[in-house]
């Protein structure tokens, strides 16, 4: 006889994401595994997301500072009464199956610590060319990294809470790149499986200047990255085709000396062209040879940010001491010099959650009868909710709607 499936908590940090919230919270409560509770942890937002996680069945945590993911996902969690902690950035919709999947994957593999899964081809808003190019993007490298994986990304994904605890909490000094700091010291001790059994669509950035700033921030913290990297930890981008597009622009000024040499500049971009000929084939096939064209010239764009940011980062890292994990802290300053996972800084938990499901049906008289506690560092609002009400946007819609359209 199958042993139930796990209690599961999801974990949603949300800022200013009042476009996506009521499509990724409408999915979470489409789920054909219902959550223990759904906790939403707004980091100072200045729209409208309050308002709208309101309308669920949430525990609500309104941060009145903005202290960044990492310490977004540590107040969730402290709030979380699942044995599963399912994070779930605010700007993805689930698949229905996502967390039935993921409480299977870990009830039946006691060694497996955390899964994590991969993103649709299609933005959960498609916005233009520019987020067609992220979504082809982010899909294909996830899908062709699936198994066991050195690398977790919590923007989908699952842990045991006895694990999480273990583990110990996200690095609130990093703002970027806090799977990848969390993901080296998960690995020590437990397997990471990306799968895609748990989907998801994301929406994201539509213009490519933002894309651009986006990418050179993140790419400042690969430098700290690159010990786990070299143990085979997941990567984007072919390391031949970051190479040729680092030398591409440079060798343009050995035309200065002979036309003839500007043939160098010309065989690196070849270089680059050809660096990873799965995805060029993805992205002819999914969306024709034009794309990739299209799709072609925004990935070299993109790589010269990631070029520039690893530089910048690099740089920070020689000069900057507080730049980085906190394991980088200043030696005088031995409270943020400790290992991230032996630092805990405490979190005040919110008071018990009324008595009621975060799927029941939803009341004017409990709502009008909502519980709020404030203190610092955050203000908790529990509203004992209801099945969230059905939008008219994207799937899914009810538990047993069909998976969109691959």
């Amino acid at each position: 006889m199958p042993r139930a499936r796990p209690s599961v908590s999801v974990v949603i940090p949300n800022y200013n994401y009042e476009k996506t919230l009521h499509a990724c919270l409408t999915s979470v409560f489409a789920q054909t595994h219902a959550p223990l509770d759904v906790i939403v942890v707004d980091d100072a937002s200045t729209d409208r997301s309050r308002d709208i996680a309101r309308e669920f069945g949430v525990v609500l945590i309104a941060n009145p500072h903005n202290s960044g993911v990492s310490a977004a996902r540590n107040l969730g969690t402290a709030a979380a009464r699942g044995e599963i902690l399912f994070f779930l950035d605010s700007d993805t919709a689930l698949h229905p199956e996502a967390l039935a999947n993921a409480a299977d994957l870990l009830r039946d593999d006691p060694g497996l610590g955390c899964v994590h899964g991969v993103l649709d081809p299609e933005p959960l808003f498609d916005d233009g060319p520019v987020e067609r190019y992220h979504a082809l993007h982010a899909h294909f490298w996830r899908r062709r990294a699936v198994g066991e994986v050195r690398t977790a990304f919590f923007a989908l994904g699952a842990i045991r809470k006895e694990v999480f605890e273990a583990t110990g909490p996200f690095d609130e000094n990093l703002r970027d790149s806090e799977d990848v700091e969390y993901s080296g010291r998960l690995v020590r001790t437990h397997r990471i499986v990306m799968t895609e059994a748990i989907r998801g669509r994301h929406d994201d950035v539509d213009r490519l200047g933002a894309m651009l700033r986006e990418q050179y921030r993140r790419s400042q913290l690969l430098i700290a990255a690159v010990g786990q990297l070299r143990e085979g930890g997941l990567t984007a981008n072919r390391p031949l085709g970051v190479l040729a597009a680092a030398l591409t622009l440079p060798t343009l000024l050995l035309g200065l000396l002979s036309p003839w040499l500007l043939l160098v500049p010309a065989l690196c971009a070849l270089v680059f062209a050809c660096a990873d000929p799965g995805l060029s084939r993805f992205a002819l096939r999914t969306r024709g040879p034009g794309f990739l064209l299209y799709f072609t010239a925004v990935h070299f764009v993109l790589h010269q940010a990631i070029v520039l940011g690893a530089a910048r980062g690099t740089v920070r890292w020689l000069t900057e001491p507080d730049f980085g994990p906190s394991v980088r802290r200043r030696e005088d300053r031995p409270e943020e010099a400790a290992p991230a996972h032996r630092r805990r800084r405490p979190v005040r938990r919110p008071p018990a959650l009324p008595v009621g499901s975060p799927t029941s049906p939803p009341s004017s008289a409990r709502d009008s009868g909502r519980r709020t506690w404030s203190s610092s560092p955050s203000a908790c609002s529990a509203h004992p909710g209801s099945t969230a009400p059905r939008s008219s946007g994207p799937w899914p819609r009810s538990a047993s709607s069909p998976s969109p359209p691959r």
